[in-house]
C-alpha cells in the first residue's frame, strides 16, 4: 500500500476515515447553514452578530480545557466519542425543528451555538487522541495528516452542497441531512474492533491539567507551535465571516458562499495529502506554511473580482492545512503518551479558543471598515507568526551548517530512536519510530 495512505492497513482506522467522512460532509454543510441563517435570515448582514455566533461556538473549548482534556485521558474514548455524536445529533434536530417551523430567533441561534460548543469541547480532544489509539506511534502522523485530508475532503463537498440545499430546499432541512450523516460515525463507533485499539498508558500522577501544562510549559518547541497557532487561529481562519462577506461584495448568493468554501478546500485537501506523505511532522513545515498563509491571504484581500479572489483562495487552504496538520501531528507524535490527552485539550483550546477573540473582532473590522480590512489583519498575523517562529528557530541553535558541506544549512529536529522489542531478541526491528515522545519529569 502506498506510503501516503499507510494507516489504511488497519481495519479501524479505516472504518473510523470513511464514517468520519460522511459525517463531516454533513458538518459543513450545517456550518454554511448556521452562518448563513445568522447573516441573511435572523440579522441584516451583521457580520458582528455571525463573530458573536462564532465566538458562542468556539469558546467553550477555552473555558472547559481543564475538564475536557482530563475526560480524554481517563475515560474510553470510544464510548466519550459516541456519547458527544448523539449529542450534537440531537442539537442538530432541534434546530431544524425551530427553523422549519419559523420560531427561531437570534438569542436562540446563541444558545444553540454555544450548546455546539460544550459538545465539541469534549469531543474534539478524545478524537484527537483517538486516532492515536487506532494506529501504531510509527504511523500516527500519517493518520493524522489522513485524517485531516477526511476533514478537507468533506470541507470541498459539504459547503457547496450545503450552498445549493439552502437555495433549493431551505436552511432547516440543511440540518436535517447533517443529523443524518451522524449515524455514519456513530456506526463507525460501534464497529470498531477494541481488542485491537493500541494499549492505553495510564498516567501515574494524580495531577489534571495543571500537570499537562507544566509539561507544554517546558517544552519550548510546544510553546512556539502553541503561540503560532493561536496568531492565525485567532485572527487569519475567520473564513466564514471573510468567505460569506466577500461573496455579499462581489453580489453573490449563498450558493456562491458555499462554493468559496469548496475552493478553499482544494487547496487544503492538496496540502493535507502532501503532509500525508512526510515521515513525520517538522517544525519547519508549520513555520514556512504560516508564511505562505500570510502572504496568500494578504494577497486574496486585493483580488478585484469574484473568481480571482476564488483562486488565491487556493493558496490559503493550502497554507492553513499544510500548518494545522503538521502542528497536530508535532503536538501528538512528540508528547509523553500518558499526557497526550490534557496536551491536545490544550492545543485544541488554542485552536478553537482564539476564535472567541478574533470573530468578533474580524466581524467589527468588517462592519467598520471592509471584508477586505479583515483578512488583511489575518494575513500580517500570520507574517507574525512567521517572524516569531524563524526567531525560535534562529535562537534555539537547531539551525546549524551542514557537517560536510560549507555552504547548506540545516535544521536539527527532534530526533526519532530505534525501536527494539523487548523480550524478543528475533523480533528486532530497526525501523525508527514517528519522533520521540518526550517524558518530563515533575518538578
Amino acid at each position: 500500500m502506498s506510503a501516503m495512505f499507510r494507516s489504511f492497513r488497519t481495519f479501524n482506522y479505516r472504518t473510523w476515515f470513511f464514517g468520519a467522512v460522511i459525517s463531516n460532509i454533513g458538518g459543513w454543510m450545517q456550518a454554511t447553514a448556521q452562518d448563513w441563517v445568522v447573516l441573511t435570515e435572523l440579522t441584516d448582514n451583521d457580520a458582528t452578530a455571525m463573530g458573536v455566533t462564532m465566538a458562542l461556538q468556539f469558546g467553550p473549548p477555552l473555558v472547559l480545557v481543564s475538564i475536557t482534556g482530563w475526560v480524554a485521558d481517563r475515560f474510553d474514548r470510544r464510548k466519550v466519542l459516541l456519547l458527544t455524536q448523539s449529542t450534537l445529533m440531537m442539537l442538530a434536530v432541534a434546530v431544524a425543528v425551530l427553523l422549519l417551523t419559523g420560531i427561531m430567533t437570534l438569542p436562540l441561534m446563541f444558545c444553540f451555538a454555544a450548546a455546539f460548543g460544550v459538545t465539541n469541547a469534549f469531543d474534539a480532544p478524545a478524537r484527537q487522541a483517538f486516532v492515536s489509539d487506532m494506529v501504531s506511534l510509527e504511523d500516527t502522523s500519517n493518520a493524522v495528516a489522513l485524517n485531516s485530508a477526511s476533514f478537507n475532503m468533506a470541507r470541498l463537498i459539504g459547503p457547496a452542497v450545503g450552498g445549493l440545499l439552502i437555495v433549493a430546499i431551505g436552511t432547516g432541512w440543511v440540518f436535517v441531512a447533517n443529523a443524518v450523516t451522524f449515524l455514519a460515525m456513530i456506526i463507525a463507533l460501534l464497529t470498531i474492533r477494541t481488542r485491537e485499539l493500541m494499549p492505553r498508558v495510564k498516567n501515574r500522577n494524580a495531577g489534571g491539567l495543571a500537570e499537562g501544562f507544566r509539561y507544554v510549559w517546558g517544552r519550548p518547541d510546544l510553546v512556539v507551535v502553541f503561540i503560532m497557532v493561536f496568531l492565525i487561529g485567532a485572527f487569519g481562519m475567520n473564513f466564514p465571516i471573510f468567505a460569506s462577506t466577500m461573496a455579499l461584495e462581489f453580489g453573490r448568493k449563498a450558493d456562491g458562499y458555499g462554493l468559496l468554501s469548496s475552493v478553499l478546500a482544494i487547496g487544503s485537501l492538496a496540502g493535507a495529502l502532501l503532509a500525508a506523505r512526510r515521515d513525520r511532522a517538522r517544525v519547519r513545515v508549520l513555520i514556512f506554511a504560516a508564511g505562505g498563509f500570510g502572504v496568500a491571504s494578504i494577497v486574496s484581500s486585493v483580488m478585484p473580482t469574484y473568481w480571482s479572489y476564488a483562486a488565491v483562495l487556493i493558496f490559503v487552504g493550502f497554507s492553513t492545512v499544510s500548518m494545522l496538520t503538521t502542528a497536530n501531528g508535532y503536538v501528538q507524535t512528540t508528547t509523553d503518551a500518558a499526557l497526550r490527552g490534557r496536551v491536545l485539550a490544550l492545543y485544541m483550546a488554542v485552536i478553537m479558543g482564539s476564535t472567541p477573540i478574533g470573530a468578533p473582532i474580524a466581524g467589527w473590522i468588517v462592519d467598520a471598515f471592509s471584508p477586505r480590512a479583515a483578512i488583511m489583519v489575518g494575513g500580517v498575523a500570520g507574517i507574525v507568526a512567521f517572524g516569531i517562529g524563524m526567531g525560535w528557530m534562529l535562537s534555539s541553535g537547531r539551525l546549524r551548517r551542514r557537517d560536510n558541506t560549507r555552504f547548506q544549512l540545516t535544521l536539527d529536529e527532534t530526533r526519532p530512536l530505534s525501536v527494539i522489542r523487548a523480550m524478543n531478541p528475533a523480533s528486532f526491528d530497526d525501523r525508527v519510530t514517528a519522533t520521540t515522545p518526550i517524558r518530563l519529569k515533575n518538578k
